[in-house]
C-alpha cells in the first residue's frame, strides 16, 4: 500500500491522532483511491461498486484451443470463463473495513492511498466441459479390433484384418487445468490412444495354435482292427478360431463322430433270410461292437484340440441284435402282403445302375415287430464305395448331376408297398417337383437324400416283415414286395386328389461357354405346380380309419444351355 504523505511528517501526525483517540469504523463507504481490475471503485458504495465493476469490467479475453492437429480460438466465455464481481470486491471492502487513522489523517489533509486489487475469474466446469466436448466431439473414434478367420485361399487359419487405434479426447484433464488457470489464453486437449482389446499380435497366435491343430486324425475303434479318418480340413471344420481363443464347434463335432461311428462300427446283424436253392432260410444273428457315443465323443474332443494327437481310440460296447432267429416265422409260413410297382422308362445308364444297386441293397432287409423301417440304414450311405453312380439329382432349384440318381425310383417304390401294407407314416418327404417317372400315380411317391431326408415306417403288423425287391432292367419295372404273415386288415389307396396347378414358368437360357457357338442343351425340364392329397383307408380289428398323404409340387421352368454367340 503506498501513501502520499512523508514519513516523519506521518509518524507525527498519527501519534497527535491516536492521542487524540479518532474513531475507526469505517462508514461504509470503500476507501477512497481503490481500484478493481483498473475499474475505479474507492468512495462507492458496495452496491455501486458492483455495479461499476459489471459495466466496466474486462471482457473475457481470447483462447487458443488445440487438440490434435486442430485449432479453434474462441472466447473465453465460451469455456465457461466469468469475472467474479463479489469475490474481486472483497479484498477492497475488508481494506475498507480495516483502514486506520493514517488513512482519515490523509483524508483530511486532501491525500489518499491509492490501491488495485487483481479481478478475480472463475470457470464453469461444466460450460468448459461441454464447449471442449463439442469441438474434439469428430476426434474421438473406436478402435477397430483385428479379425481372424480361415483363409480359403491359402487354407489356412491367418490374421485377416489388422487392428487400428481409436482416439480419444481427455476433456476431464484440459477442464481442470483450465479452471486452476484461467488466465491462461491457450488451452491443450490431450488426445491420447485407445488400443483394441483384439490384437494383430494377439490373434496370430490363435490362428498359430488353430494350424496346428489342423492335421489329419485316424480313428480306430477298440477291440476291433475297424479305422476312420479325419482330413486336415475336416479336422478344422471341427473348431473355430475365434479372439477368444480356439472354440469347439458342437454341431460339426457331432456330425464327425457319426460319420467315424459308421466308418468304425460292426453294428450286431438281426436274424435275417437267406436264398438258397431257390427257398428262403433263416440265418442267425450276429453280435456286434459299436463306439461308446459318449467316451467316443469327449476322447474325440480332446484330441481335436492336442496338437500332438494324430490318433483317437474309441471306447467300444456290445451290440445286440434286437431280432433272434427263434423270433423268425418259419420261411414256409411267411405271404405276400402287398407290392409295391413303378416303371423307369427313359431312364440313362447311370440312373438304371443306381436303381438295380438300390433295389440289391434293401433285398432281404428283416423288419421286427413294432420296430421302424429305415430305407436309408437299410441302405447304406449314398457313396462310390457303396456301389452308386453319378445321375440326375434335384438340388438347390435344379436338375443336376450328381450322386446317387435314381435312389429315388426305389424309396418310391418301398414307400407304395409299406402304404399299402397299411404301415404308419414315420417320415415321408415329396420331391420339389411331379416326376415323370412315378406316373400315373401323381403324388404316390416318397423322396430320399443321403443325409438327413429318410423313408420310414412302423412294422404294427405283429410278426416280421421280410423285403424283397424284383428289378427288370430289360422292362424297366420294379417291384418291392412285403412278406410276412399277413394281418388281418384291408387297406385301399384312392388316386390324386388335386386342389390346385399353377402353370410352368417361361425357359430359361443360360450361356455355356463350354457349348459350341450356336448349340442348345436342354437340361431341366418343365412341369406344372400342384397341390394334391391322396388318402388311404384301413380296416382291421381295431376299426375302420383314414388318413391322408399331402403333396405340394412347384411350378419348374425348362432350362436350355446355350453356346456362345
Amino acid at each position: 500500500m503506498r501513501y502520499g504523505l512523508g514519513g516523519a511528517a506521518a509518524l507525527v501526525v498519527l501519534g497527535g491522532a491516536l492521542a487524540m483517540g479518532v474513531a475507526t469504523q469505517g462508514d461504509g463507504t470503500l476507501a477512497p483511491g481503490l481500484t478493481v481490475g483498473g475499474v475505479a471503485v474507492g468512495g462507492l458504495s458496495m452496491d455501486a461498486a458492483l455495479k461499476a465493476l459489471r459495466e466496466k469490467g474486462a471482457a473475457a479475453p481470447q483462447v487458443k484451443v488445440t487438440a490434435a492437429d486442430k485449432t479453434w480460438t474462441l472466447g473465453a466465455d465460451k469455456l465457461g470463463w466469468q469475472a467474479d464481481a463479489e469475490a474481486s470486491l472483497r479484498p477492497a471492502q475488508q481494506l475498507s473495513q480495516e483502514r486506520g487513522m493514517v488513512e482519515k489523517l490523509q483524508n483530511m489533509m486532501g491525500q489518499q492511498a491509492t490501491r488495485d486489487f487483481p479481478l478475480v475469474v472463475k470457470v464453469d466446469p461444466e460450460a468448459a466441459r461441454a464447449t471442449l466436448k463439442a469441438l474434439t466431439g469428430g476426434l474421438n473414434t473406436q478402435p477397430t479390433p483385428a479379425t481372424v478367420g480361415f483363409d480359403a485361399k491359402t487354407r489356412r487359419y491367418a490374421v485377416l484384418t489388422k487392428d487400428t487405434p481409436g482416439r480419444k479426447a481427455d476433456i476431464d484433464a484440459a477442464v481442470s487445468a483450465y479452471a486452476a488457470d484461467p488466465s491462461q489464453t491457450a488451452v491443450k486437449v490431450p488426445v491420447a490412444e485407445w488400443k483394441a482389446n483384439n490384437s494383430a499380435e494377439k490373434l496370430q497366435g490363435y490362428a498359430d495354435q488353430g494350424n496346428r491343430l489342423m492335421r489329419p486324425l485316424s480313428v480306430t475303434l477298440e477291440g476291433t482292427a475297424r479305422k476312420g479318418s479325419l482330413t486336415a480340413l475336416q479336422v478344422a471344420d471341427l473348431f473355430w478360431v475365434r479372439p477368444e481363443g480356439i472354440v469347439l464347434d458342437d454341431k460339426t463335432l457331432g456330425a464327425a463322430l457319426a460319420r467315424l461311428s459308421a466308418a468304425v462300427d460292426q453294428p450286431a446283424q438281426n436274424a435275417r433270410y437267406a436264398t438258397e436253392g431257390g427257398k428262403l432260410v433263416r440265418v442267425p444273428e450276429k453280435a456286434g461292437r459299436v463306439a461308446d457315443r459318449v467316451a467316443a465323443l469327449a476322447a474325440l474332443r480332446k484330441a481335436v484340440t492336442d496338437p500332438a494327437s494324430s490318433s483317437v481310440v474309441f471306447a467300444s460296447k456290445v451290440s445286440q441284435p434286437t431280432l433272434t432267429v427263434a423270433a423268425l416265422p418259419d420261411p414256409t409260413k411267411l405271404e405276400l402282403i402287398t407290392t409295391g410297382r413303378s416303371t423307369y422308362y427313359g431312364s440313362s445308364p447311370e440312373r438304371r445302375a443306381n436303381v438295380a444297386n438300390a433295389a440289391a441293397k434293401i433285398n432281404g432287409s428283416v423288419v421286427p415287430a413294432g420296430e421302424v423301417f429305415s430305407f436309408l440304414q437299410s441302405l447304406g450311405s449314398i457313396t462310390p464305395d457303396n456301389g452308386f453312380v453319378g445321375g440326375l439329382i434335384i438340388s438347390g432349384g435344379r436338375t443336376v448331376d450328381g450322386l446317387g440318381g435314381g435312389v429315388c425310383q426305389v424309396s418310391t417304390t418301398t414307400f407304395r408297398a409299406l402304404y399299402q401294407a397299411g404301415l404308419p407314416v414315420v417320415e415321408r418327404n415329396q420331391h420339389s417337383y411331379r416326376v415323370g417317372y412315378y406316373e400315373p400315380q401323381v403324388g404316390f411317391e416318397a423322396a430320399v437324400y443321403d443325409p438327413g431326408v429318410d423313408l420310414k415306417m412302423k412294422n404294427d403288423t405283429g410278426a416280421p416283415l421280410l423285403i424283397r425287391t424284383v428289378n427288370n432292367d430289360a422292362r424297366s419295372t420294379l417291384e418291392v414286395q412285403v412278406w410276412g404273415i399277413k394281418p388281418e386288415r384291408s387297406v385301399s389307396v384312392s388316386g390324386a386328389t388335386i386342389l390346385s396347378r399353377t402353370p410352368h414358368p417361361a425357359a430359361q437360357y443360360v450361356t455355356n461357354s463350354r457349348l459350341r457357338p450356336g448349340t442348345t442343351k436342354q437340361v431341366d425340364w418343365a412341369a406344372d405346380g400342384y397341390n394334391l392329397y391322396i388318402t388311404r383307408t384301413i380296416r382291421d380289428a381295431a376299426g375302420t380309419r383314414t388318413d391322408k398323404v399331402s403333396t405340394v409340387y412347384k411350378p419348374w421352368r425348362a432350362v436350355y444351355e446355350v453356346g456362345p454367340s
